[in-house]
This record gives C-alpha cells, structure tokens and sequence, in this order.
C-alpha cells in the first residue's frame, strides 16, 4: 500500500519505500531547500561570530568538497557518464542544490553549454539583506565552485560567468555560465 501521508497510527516499521512518487518528490524538494536553509544559517552563524572573511573561508572549505560529493554521488545515482559538458549539466540537473532554483540549460554541443538561473533563493535573500554580498558570493564562491565542479567532471572544463549579480532591476536574470570543454 501506497501512503500519501503519516497521519494514522505510528508504524515501527515504516520506510520511505512505503510512501507515493508524489510523497516522494515533495520530501525530495524540502531536502533540497534544508540544504540551502543549512548553508546560510551556518555561513550567518560564523559571519555573526567572527567576520564575512572567516565565513567566506569556512564556506570553501565546506562547498570544495560537497561539490565533488555532490557531482560524484549524482554521478552514481544516476548512472551520468562522460567526461564532457553533457554530463556536467546532467549532473548539475539532477544535483540537489539545483532543485531549488528556478533556471534552464541549453547544450550547444558536449563541448559547449550554458546554464541560465532566473530564480535563486539565495540571491533574493542577498539583495533584501542589502549588504552587497551578492558581489562575492555569487561573483567570487560560487565561480569558483562551479570551477570545482566542472574540474570534477574534467580538468579541462571552464566555468566562465556571462551574467552575475548585482542586478539593476528584478527582472533580470540572476546569473548566467557558460561551461566550455577546452581542447
């Protein structure tokens, strides 16, 4: 039997397997939001106690290694292949963190893609902060961990920024890569 919720008796031996797809995706879609949740409370945590530079380097030492977690468990879970920019955007598309943005890809070759976000939650909170940290974070960390995560699929594989924050009207983009497999 197919649950689509939890509300009769307390089961000893319930599993994840014993709920819908829809359950499922819907369990699947907060996870990904407690990713991003976690991420700026513990990057606020260490900002508030120490500074923005304490944070930002704590932040890398985190995200260089969850994003070569995160693109080798994807990887595996999904059976991606390759060594190209096909199997960076699947990658990219099936990764957790992605699930919640709002954003499109456009392959133009297995050498060539770009990948454009039209609605992030962490830029969104940045600009209400006002603060301007969309600058470093999104212009700073987050190319480099892309970086990090193309170099994970192939060394030779760039990450370049064609759109960044800050934004000179809501109706923007939020950001913009292209990832490019150089010869």
């Amino acid at each position: 039997m197919s649950r689509s919720d939890y509300s009769g008796e307390f089961d000893p031996g319930v599993t994840y397997a014993d709920f819908s797809k829809d359950v499922l995706l819907k369990a699947l879609k907060a996870y990904a939001a407690y990713i991003r949740k976690l991420d700026g409370t513990w990057y606020l945590a260490v900002k508030e106690n120490t500074d923005d530079d304490t944070a930002v380097a704590c932040d890398r030492l985190v995200w260089d290694t969850m994003e070569m977690h995160d693109v080798e468990t994807t990887r595996k879970l999904f059976g991606i292949r390759g060594d190209d920019v096909t199997a960076l955007m699947k990658s990219l598309q099936m990764s957790p963190w992605t699930w919640n943005l709002e954003h499109h890809f456009e392959l133009r070759s297995p050498r060539c893609g770009i990948w454009t976000v039209t609605r992030c939650p962490t830029l969104l909170a940045l600009e209400r902060e006002g603060e301007g940290r969309e600058r470093r974070i999104c212009g700073e960390i987050e190319t480099q961990l892309l970086q990090v995560r193309a170099h994970a699929i192939n060394p030779r594989m760039k990450a370049t920024p064609l759109v960044l924050p800050p934004r000179a009207s809501g109706d923007e983009i939020h950001c913009q890569w292209e990832f490019v497999l150089e010869e």
